[in-house]
């Protein structure tokens, strides 16, 4: 069973935390002892990206659940290269992941990677990306509705928070979600809180780091970790039985 897929059906948040190649045997052993959900490894930001170099930092992560991901520089990451080569390196390491990341505005292979994730039994997360603000309910519910239509899984939606009634448009994006497996976070200072509380409302992940620069409005993994326990009292006991129950 894929482990990520059976944590995705908790009625719990779970934590994602971004690592790129620097030195993936420490990074790993780090993460397995802290107890890291999930390690969302970021190919876009590897030093090389050939394939043998990136299924090795895949595979040093064995053990954990892995988030492939190969951000666009259209949507804030870090990959200029053209679309059949990261087409291939999501096809590459599909066979190795538990879930992999792509972007709805990827129109020239979204379905492709979806597909190649499904050939795998790996969870399949379509995502937008706004860094210069939060669009309105109705672009937001088109948005969710593109990533349906493609396949997705999961949808991430993460858009730039400057106040407090953008939280409420995310807010309700998630209440009104239905049955749709949805990841929702506001960036920004002011979007901090959608880190811990956003969960409570449906959000399936929520994303951290250990050690590097975080991301606008992140906290560090000991803080959320500390938080996520604090207000989610069910976190360890639901996680701990899925761990139990699929080894990997």
């Amino acid at each position: 069973m894929n482990s990520m897929r059976a944590l995705l059906g908790l009625d719990v948040p779970l934590i994602a935390v971004s690592f790129s190649d620097d030195d993936s045997e420490r990074a790993a052993a780090a993460a397995r002892s802290a107890g890291v959900d999930v390690a969302e490894l970021r190919i876009d930001r590897f030093s090389r990206t050939d394939v043998g170099h990136v299924l090795a930092q895949v595979r040093a992560f064995d053990g954990l659940p892995v988030l492939a991901t190969v951000r666009s520089a259209a949507e804030g990451g870090g990959w200029n290269g053209g679309e059949e080569a990261r087409l291939e390196l999501f096809r590459e390491v599909a066979p190795l992941v538990d879930a992999v990341d792509v972007e709805l505005s990827s129109r020239e292979v979204v379905a492709d990677v979806v597909a190649a994730a499904h050939a795998h039994d790996a969870v399949a997360i379509v995502s937008y990306h706004n860094f210069d603000h939060t669009p309105d309910i109705t672009e937001l519910d088109a948005v969710v509705r593109g990533a349906k239509e493609v396949g997705a899984d999961i949808v991430k939606i993460s858009t730039m928070a400057t106040t407090a009634a953008d939280l409420k448009v995310l807010a309700s994006l998630l209440v009104n979600s239905g049955d749709t497996g949805m990841i929702v976070i506001a960036m920004g200072d002011i979007g901090t809180a959608s880190r811990i509380f956003f969960p409570a409302l449906g959000s399936r992940l929520t994303y951290t780091f250990i050690g590097h620069q975080p991301t606008s409005g992140q906290l560090d993994y000991a803080e959320t970790s500390a938080l996520i326990r604090k207000f989610y009292p069910a976190y360890d006991e639901r996680k701990g039985a899925v761990d139990a129950r699929t080894p990997r």
